[in-house]
């Protein structure tokens, strides 16, 4: 089925441009002529860095999730499932996120339910998945110590992006890579990268491949991503598992599949080797779904939770739209030594244990 034909804006349409370059294996002409700009950036990024305050302590220790490229490596799913883990493990995690694409500025805690104009999608669908506390603001030091604050039980920090934002210490970080790894391996505007990629790895900071195959020359963990169920969006609202179906009842359809991500194509390829038939939809980064993207007599829509946290029940008419989470399974070592770097070894058997 082919994919549904849009009209992006002037500015959509240089971000996909520059895109298309960013993830080709070799520099383009256009990512050369960028260099200049490339080289600037990384001027200013390293004035920033000597210009900063020394590093904010909280009570507890702090893991840093984030990427060294743009967008859509794997993030939000690496952050879910690291609280889940830290939660299995008898932690109470907290999470803290700027929050991006939200229209408000301010500090505040984010539930389950929270406007995600207001809170930010990614904070939201974090909230609903794992019931953790979460915290958004623009200052992360800030929201740290608020979260810290209002629930005092809280034994750990996870800290959605913030890898090149310096001013919160952390006792470790997780650097994120799907399968592109770095692209061409340029700075921002000529490649992906957010900063030079270091030769070795700090002794704080792992690596993990959310693509299954490690993609850059650095030693990482690897986890595959997931998707096996859908659920309609007021049973996935309510938490209904009961309603959730598997992927192969919806063979067959017409879907449109609907992402607002940065990276859109890795969740299509995920639905059509699932056997699905798609008209593939790609939406900007957050898209905010103030109105519908596909058109009304649309039967079947399949989208993302990042979207789902935007879109209510009343807004679709007749349309039957089925949620698609993604699930990441960690490797149990990845999560033991991430568990050492933030509490230390675990305490050696005594001669009184059983």
């Amino acid at each position: 089925m082919p994919a549904m034909a849009r009209g992006p804006g002037p500015a959509a349409r240089l971000q996909a441009l520059l895109v298309r370059h960013w993830w080709r294996r070799r520099p383009s002409l256009l990512s050369r002529l960028l260099l200049p700009l490339a080289w600037l950036y990384e001027r200013l990024a390293l004035r920033r860095s000597r210009r900063a305050a020394p590093a904010a302590h909280v009570p507890v220790p702090v893991l840093v999730v984030g990427n060294f490229v743009v967008g859509g490596a794997g993030k939000t799913p690496t952050v879910i499932a690291l609280v889940q883990a830290l939660q299995q493990a008898g932690h109470r995690p907290g999470v803290i996120s700027r929050g991006y694409g939200r229209r408000a500025t301010d500090l505040r805690a984010v539930g389950p339910d929270a406007d995600p104009g207001s809170a930010g999608d990614e904070p939201v669908l974090i909230a609903r998945r794992t019931a953790a506390p979460v915290w958004v603001g623009r200052d992360r030091a800030a929201a740290a110590r608020a979260l810290c604050a209002a629930r005092p039980r809280v034994d750990v920090l996870v800290s959605d992006d913030g890898l090149q934002h310096h001013a919160l210490a952390r006792a470790a970080e997780v650097a994120v890579f799907d399968d592109r790894g770095v692209g061409n391996g340029l700075l921002l505007p000529a490649g992906p990268l957010r900063e030079a990629m270091p030769r070795r790895l700090p002794p704080h900071m792992r690596v993990l491949y959310t693509g299954g195959q490690a993609s850059t020359a650095l030693p990482g963990a690897l986890a595959l991503p997931a998707i096996g169920t859908a659920w309609p969006l007021q049973a996935w609202r309510d938490g209904h598992a009961a309603e959730a179906v598997a992927l192969s009842t919806l063979h067959g359809r017409p879907l449109v599949a609907a992402a607002g991500l940065a990276a859109p194509e890795k969740f299509f390829s995920m639905l059509e080797a699932a056997g699905l038939t798609i008209a593939r939809l790609p939406l900007a980064d957050h898209h905010d779904y103030r109105s519908l993207p596909w058109p009304a007599q649309t039967a079947d829509v399949v989208t993302t939770e990042k979207d789902a946290v935007k879109l209510r029940p009343e807004q679709l008419g007749a349309t039957r739209l089925w949620v698609v989470p993604l699930d990441l399974a960690l490797p149990a070592a990845f999560v033991g030594d991430l568990l050492t770097l933030l509490f230390g070894p675990p305490a050696a058997p005594t001669d009184h244990d059983p």
